[in-house]
């Protein structure tokens, strides 16, 4: 029987239950609030063409909260290290096709989780040009790649020193965040806020793919929502604390992103802030001159660093689930003998990530988006509807509010997402699945697993 007790066992037998509702929350907001906004500001305006810009921002908090209640069900149910990996291979059968889409998960990862992670990096690599404009390219990738070492060095200890270094990180980024809002409220220019561009709102494919588009920025900017429930077997109190750590982060976000977009379009005007390679900076220049940027710069980056930390954080964990199901290569299910932590994941993926920090920005960004679309998200919205018809065993302490239609909602708007990427993106995202896919059915012959396995084996 596939109970909540089953998923507790990771605790029992390595993994160390350490992180309560705030550290929850903390670990969901600081990799929210990372880099995202302050470098994808300019790149949503540009993709609206006006500071109606702020539609991309809501369209993408919309999605994170149906997605959310997603998260937040599965999460609660089947509350283990691993996350999607769990709700895959349980909604789909751990004897048949969950075998496929759990492997498909983890095979994912070893895209997305480098990729998360290196657009954090680069995007604070390529903040710091503030601070020295004289960066060349090729230096300011090696800063993202140096971020990205030492974060896996800040990593390497036990989770109970991490979830109380969470807490402190996610007080210094809002903070930062609170400090640019408060500033531009008493700036605000009411002309700059309402200088949209005549036919901005006429129904074409150009608003359409241009919402689309804004929304994947969007989205891109929320993400992290999700990441509490990869690090499910070490949360005290998981019914209640991952649920609530999913909405309430979403929520607190949510309002931070509106008023930043808000006072910073209301400040610098819309024209400008679309080339803006440090849109935050340029705004404290104006409102109070170069000392505030110098200082603001510094707490973007402290806040970019820590988002780097966050998502190394969860996404280490996934491999390790999948070797400890026998699903993965052993090594990965290896804990720190005194800390109690999967080293070897985190080593592995931590220089991983070095690789696509040589890599621009915004193909990082569409990429990671598109390739998590077709192999998890979309799958994992169908798995809450499988678990409620054909998994009764499976007890289901948070339950997704007006269900189904969360669920729709959030097919929907990731639909919209994907086909605004272009035919290339969605190429690459295709053809990560599908050797994805050649992988699995080749191991699966070799084993003798679904759909290869003997005639009356269930």
């Amino acid at each position: 029987m596939a109970t909540e007790q089953a998923f507790r066992e990771d605790s029992e037998e390595g993994l160390i239950r350490g992180l309560g509702l705030k550290e929850a929350v903390s670990a969901n907001v600081v990799e929210m609030l990372g880099i995202g906004p302050f470098i994808t500001i300019p790149i949503l305006i540009a993709a609206m063409g006006g500071p109606h810009a702020l539609l991309g921002w809501l369209l993408g908090a919309a999605l994170a909260v149906c997605d959310g209640l997603v998260w937040a069900e599965l999460g609660a149910a089947m509350p283990g290290a691993g996350g999607s990996y769990i709700y895959l291979r349980e909604a789909y059968g751990p004897k048949k096709m969950g075998r496929m889409m759990s492997f498909l998960f983890v095979w994912m990862i070893f895209f997305t989780a480098p990729l998360s992670v290196a657009t954090g990096a680069v995007g604070f690599a390529r903040y710091a040009r503030y601070l020295g404009p004289d960066l060349s390219p090729l230096t300011t990738q090696f800063i993202a790649v140096g971020l990205c070492l030492l974060v896996t060095f800040a990593l390497y200890r036990g989770i109970r020193t991490i979830g109380r270094l969470s807490f402190i990180l996610m007080l210094a980024a809002v903070g930062t965040i609170l400090w640019v809002i408060v500033s531009g409220l008493f700036n605000i220019r009411g002309e700059l806020l309402f200088d949209i561009p005549e036919g901005a709102f006429s129904l074409s494919w150009g608003f359409v793919s241009g919402l689309g588009g804004a929304a994947l920025i969007g989205i891109y900017g929320y993400g992290g929502y999700n990441n509490i429930c990869f690090l499910g077997g070490e949360v005290r109190n998981p019914s209640r604390n991952i649920p609530f750590a999913v909405i309430a982060s979403i929520v607190i976000v949510a309002l931070l992103y509106i008023f930043l977009n808000v006072t910073i379009i209301g400040v610098v005007p819309w024209r400008e802030a679309m080339d803006s390679q440090h849109i935050v900076s340029d705004f404290m220049e104006i409102v109070y001159g170069p000392w505030a940027a110098q200082v603001l710069t510094w707490l973007v980056l402290g806040a970019s660093a820590a988002s780097v930390f966050a998502l190394l954080l969860g996404y280490s964990r996934i491999p390790y689930a999948a070797a400890r199901d026998g699903r993965f290569f052993a090594v990965f299910g290896k804990l720190h003998p005194a800390k109690r932590f999967p080293h070897v994941s985190l080593l592995t993926l931590g220089t991983a990530s070095t690789v696509f920090c040589f890599v621009d920005l915004e193909n990082i960004i569409q990429a990671l988006i598109v390739i998590q679309i077709v192999i998890q998200v979309l799958g994992q919205i169908v798995a809450v509807t499988l678990i409620r018809r054909y998994r009764p065993d499976i007890h289901r302490p948070f339950r997704m509010w007006a269900y189904p239609l969360p669920s729709i909602a959030a097919a929907i708007l990731w639909l919209l997402v994907l086909v605004s990427t272009g035919a290339a993106i969605v190429g690459l995202g295709l053809l990560v699945l599908a050797l994805g896919i050649g992988l699995y059915m080749l191991r699966a012959r070799r084993v003798g697993e679904w759909p290869f396995q003997p005639v009356g084996e269930s």
